[in-house]
């Protein structure tokens, strides 16, 4: 089993764009690498074979209408969602990762046969990520 946390905002995989001269570009190049540098002290001397579990958990950090205001700024307000509803897609975010970890930790994305993920509120951004055999 392989665990760990990736900190700051989640970041949420954009569709490949075409240049005026009529080539295409991956708009999140720069990202996918400056995560791959973030989680090379994860990755596995060898990539995984066989059937993959992947668990994530994308928190977004709470926006600043969940907090109350004067004195008590610093405390959140009552009754405030604990799942975010809101866009980018989930499924954004888990196709971002999983192109992120694909060369390093398994050799081809069909190796995920079970993917459970979430987006949830929390106090700072980060992605918890959880890569197991099955």
């Amino acid at each position: 089993m392989i665990s760990f946390i990736i900190s700051g905002k989640p970041i949420a995989l954009k569709r490949h764009r075409v240049a005026k001269n009529g080539r295409m570009y991956d708009p999140n190049y720069k990202d996918k690498k400056n995560t791959m540098l973030k989680i090379a002290k994860f990755k596995p001397k060898y990539p995984l074979k066989g059937d993959i579990m992947l668990k994530l958990i994308f928190t977004i950090a709470y926006p600043k209408k969940y907090y109350r205001t004067g004195k008590y700024s610093h405390l959140l307000k009552d009754n405030i969602p604990e799942y975010v509803a809101k866009r980018p897609d989930l499924d954004n975010y888990c196709k971002y990762i999983m192109d992120v970890l694909q060369p390093d930790f398994y050799k081809d994305d069909s190796q995920v046969v079970k993917l459970q993920a979430e987006k949830v509120y929390g106090i700072k951004g980060e992605t918890e990520i959880i890569i197991d055999k099955i």
